[in-house]
């Protein structure tokens, strides 16, 4: 699951933290293990798969062994193993990139491009998951793709039939359509308010549509404020959705789970959502409305905008990386592994696509599947979400304020002035 969001200990204390080693010898790891994001099940099961089938070799030499940790509480347990020197062999990376950029510079993590290319297995990383990564961290490969997501809205098919309503292709036209949702007794978009994110990869969708792919790089560079009135528009629109009441009651209180259920249990018609919710989508005890009447859109066009509907959001989900002092022989045997059955084992087993390649042929699991590894492969320009390439405070500001910009409790300036302020003390 993608919940990039923000730990609480800040990227300055880890500095201080991953200072030197102080030349301890370091001891061979008597195991493979991986510190996983306790929300995130799909890979450490489809890990604990290959354990027993095709990287059983490699699991008797170095056995799996898989640790937990909240995903709010990641970034904290990261620094808090860095500073100690004894990060696990392999870990669930921070929720933000500029922490995994620190944990690099430290000398914490594995030169992965490097490894894998040794190892001669880099050419399994799908190239538009290279890409992502390198927009991510620095021009580096800090990260293995066990997922590899594009965002969208998936959309209930039959509600969309009864109730006589096209497909939206521009904004005006999704707005039309929420309306006439809404009219109908219909919630039309569930939305985890809780977490915050979910929220603001709306408002980087318009932001994107509307000015083009280089909108919020040039947040970060400087060439633009949020605060500036185009930025300032896009959070007004996200935020009328919720004035209008497109979001259902309390939004703000809704988990990832409750709104996964929402969608997939028929009460809401449409769900901004990244693919890795195909695992749930694959699932019949969760998904009650059938398989056959999900569908999946990209984010509309903007009237006058710069940007295009073939320019998806994508990420590499939370990202899996390696610490630099474990990485010896068998864990590379272990990597190795990895990168040629990893991709084929995580769509057979969990209907989810990542950005290994699937060597070994695997039947799509359904229509929407088929349809969203189609549009990874036509894809010819991706963008990011809208905390990207913001610092772990900034992404903390924005998505703990996501649910008070939809909610009214916050205006649109009020809430990007707020955000730009956290980016200019970072």
């Amino acid at each position: 699951m993608s919940t990039l969001t923000a730990g609480t200990a800040s990227v300055a204390l880890l500095v201080t933290a991953c200072g030197g080693s102080g030349g301890s010898a370091v001891s061979a790891p008597k195991d493979f293990g991986y510190l996983s994001a306790t929300e995130n099940t799909t890979v450490k099961n489809v890990l604990t798969t290959l354990s027993k089938e095709a990287c059983a070799a490699e699991n008797k030499a170095r056995p799996l062994k898989v640790e937990n940790v909240p995903q709010s509480g990641l970034d904290q347990k990261l620094q808090l193993l860095a500073g100690q020197d004894a990060l696990p062999v392999q870990f669930a990376a921070g929720n933000s990139p500029a922490l995994t950029n620190q944990l690099d510079k430290s000398g914490k993590i594995a030169d992965l491009e490097g490894e894998l290319s040794l190892l001669g297995v880099y050419d399994q990383l799908q190239p538009a998951a290279v890409s992502t990564i390198k927009a991510l961290y620095d021009g580096k490969v800090n990260v293995l793709p066990y997922e590899y997501n594009i965002e969208g809205i998936f959309y209930n098919k039959k509600i969309f039939q009864d109730r006589g309503v096209a497909v939206p292709t521009t904004w005006d036209e999704l707005t039309a359509s929420a309306e006439k949702m809404k009219t109908a007794g219909v919630q039309p978009f569930s939305a985890a308010g809780k977490e915050g994110w979910p929220l603001t990869r709306v408002l980087s969708g318009y932001l994107y549509r509307s000015l083009g792919p280089d909108a919020l790089q040039d947040i970060r560079s400087g060439k633009a404020k949020l605060t500036d009135p185009a930025y300032v528009k896009a959070a007004q629109e996200v935020a009328d959705l919720g004035k209008k009441g497109y979001f259902g009651e309390g939004v703000g209180s809704i988990s990832y789970d409750v709104a996964m259920n929402q969608f997939l249990s028929g009460k809401a018609a449409m769900f901004y959502m990244g693919s890795w919710a195909l695992a749930n989508i694959a699932d019949p005890k969760v998904n009650t409305v059938g398989v056959e009447n999900i569908g999946f859109m990209p984010f509309p066009t903007v009237a006058g905008g710069k940007g295009s509907a073939d320019q998806y959001p994508s990420n590499v989900g939370l990202g899996i990386t390696l610490g630099a002092k474990s990485f010896d022989d068998k864990t590379g045997d272990w990597v190795a592994c990895i990168a040629k059955n990893y991709g084929s084992t995580a769509l057979k087993d969990a209907g989810t696509i990542s950005g290994f390649k699937t060597n070994t042929p695997v039947q799509d699991a359904n229509a929407v599947t088929a349809q969203i590894r189609k549009t990874i492969g036509d894809s010819k320009q991706n963008v990011l979400w809208f905390e990207a390439l913001f610092g772990t405070k900034a992404t903390t500001v924005s998505t703990s304020n996501a649910a008070s910009l939809v909610n009214g409790s916050m205006s649109p300036q009020q809430f990007m002035q707020t955000v730009q302020d956290s980016l200019n003390s970072q």
